[in-house]
């Protein structure tokens, strides 16, 4: 009868999506960051702000909408190339 998929199968939706979700995680890292003096080391934290897509990209695998998936992981390929320029001048 009627088909709920949570999201549209399309690479540009994935992109939008891989790159909006690792948006939100930095932006929360920041906050806490700026409240919590053991967050000093953030490295690892940016990372996982990316590791975020990991989890969408298995959960879109699962139903079968591979193009978003690999929209997120394309996304996930930018984020990772940014770390790295960020992570080379600084």
């Amino acid at each position: 009868m009627f088909k709920k998929d949570f999201i549209k199968d399309n690479i540009w939706i994935g992109l939008i999506l891989g790159l909006i979700l690792p948006a939100i995680a930095y932006v929360f890292v920041e906050v806490l960051k700026k409240n919590l003096r053991i967050l000093e080391k953030d490295d690892l934290l940016y990372i996982g702000c990316v590791a975020i897509n990991l989890f969408l990209v298995r959960y879109l695998f699962k139903k079968n909408q591979e193009n978003t998936a690999r929209g997120i992981v394309a996304s996930t390929f930018i984020c990772a190339f940014i770390f790295f320029i960020y992570k080379v001048r600084h």
